[in-house]
């Protein structure tokens, strides 16, 4: 069985073509530049040449390719984009046509003379075309995917408190992390961007499954040996390029979370809202207030004033805490931190198709919930 896993970030996407049977460090892996970085830099492109742009495709990740699009406009670059394509600025079609975007139809975007972007989370074939050139079969057996969606949130809702209480609402559901798994049917109507990254894969691909970065990253660094080893209860932060989540687990239940932007904490307070969060006293309002997400304390059973012994870090972010009071060990699920979101995904795969789960776990070994 291959299951093509994709890990779309801010920075980079991280791919992993996985194979039951082959032995895991022999699977190809890619570190690519991610979809909204491609499109960033071809806003900078169509910007130096002087040319307008036209932006197509469907509602993928910001941050880059926002930040660029600003930049092309503030010095007087002129830009188009079709409805789905601009809500990747803002849900709010009025708001991207604030920045200067023209917002134009399907049919008018046909008559515009100008530089093409496609914006999507998923580019499949780009994909096949580099593993051809490397004589890499390109049929696979199914595709695991993974981004951040915020959610369209209704007007005047933030959409730090929308995406948290979507978090919340999941755990409340099911507390495991593979309750974040889903079939692309299954996704909820407000998770834009994650339900246009699973359609992006056309309508002859094969099964696909679905799971945020968040909870994807912190299911694969338990498969880490050390980790695995730990015993039941751990500390797991993701510290991504955008985003860091905070998982306090018993296996794969989850004690408590909170979720902030990477690039507003520093050490301190990393250490800080984490040593807070296993003693159970970090609140909310204290996350949202310094510009992050939220806090959800979803089990006290576990609270304690000391840090469990293991504090696992991955992410690309990690960095940050490397000398810190947690005394964080960087987790590597066989051999590899950058793929540690690809191994939850491929755990995603096999929770929302049981048909696959024997073949799964017959390489990887079974998920324990302990």
């Amino acid at each position: 069985m291959r299951i093509l896993a994709i890990d779309m970030g801010t920075g980079t996407q991280d791919i992993l073509l996985f194979d039951t049977d082959a032995p895991v460090e022999n699977n190809v892996k890619m570190i690519l530049p991610s979809a909204t970085e491609i499109a960033a830099r071809r806003i900078r492109r169509a910007g130096e040449l002087g040319e307008p742009i036209l932006l197509t495709g469907v509602v993928a990740g910001g941050g880059p390719c926002s930040w660029a699009l600003e930049g092309f406009l503030a010095v007087g670059g002129v830009a188009y984009a079709t409805p789905e394509a601009a809500q990747t600025f803002n849900d709010d079609l009025d708001e991207v046509r604030a920045m200067g975007v023209r917002v134009i139809s399907e049919d008018e975007a046909k008559q515009v003379r100008a530089r093409r972007i496609v914006l999507q989370d998923l580019d499949v074939d780009a994909i096949r075309t580099a593993l051809r050139a490397f004589e890499v079969g390109v049929e696979f057996d199914g595709l695991a995917l993974g981004c951040l969606d915020h959610g369209a949130a209704p007007p005047n809702v933030s959409d730090r408190l929308f995406r948290f209480e979507h978090l919340r609402r999941i755990v409340e559901q099911r507390n495991d992390l593979l309750a974040f798994a889903a079939r692309p049917e299954d996704l909820p109507e407000y998770l834009t961007r994650a339900k246009a990254m699973a359609a992006s894969a056309g309508n002859d691909a094969p099964p696909v499954a679905f799971m945020d970065t968040g909870p994807a990253a912190a299911l694969g660094a338990l498969h880490d040996e050390r980790v695995a080893a730990s015993g039941p209860e751990r500390l797991v932060l993701n510290l991504g390029n955008m985003h860091l989540l905070a998982f306090h687990l018993r296996g794969r239940a989850i004690a408590s979370l909170y979720e902030h932007h990477t690039g507003e904490v520093g050490h301190e307070q990393i250490v800080g809202f984490t040593e807070k969060l296993a003693a159970g006293t970090l609140t909310n309002e204290e996350i949202f207030e310094s510009k992050g997400h939220g806090a959800y304390h979803a089990d006290r059973s576990l609270v304690d004033a000391r840090l469990p012994a293991m504090v696992a870090v991955t992410g690309p972010q990690r960095e940050k805490i490397r000398r810190s009071a947690l005394s964080p060990y960087f987790a590597a699920p066989h051999g590899d931190m950058m793929i540690s979101g690809c191994f939850g995904l491929v755990r995603a795969f096999a929770e929302v198709y049981p048909e696959a789960r024997a073949a799964i776990d017959g390489r990887l070994g079974p998920l324990s919930q302990s």
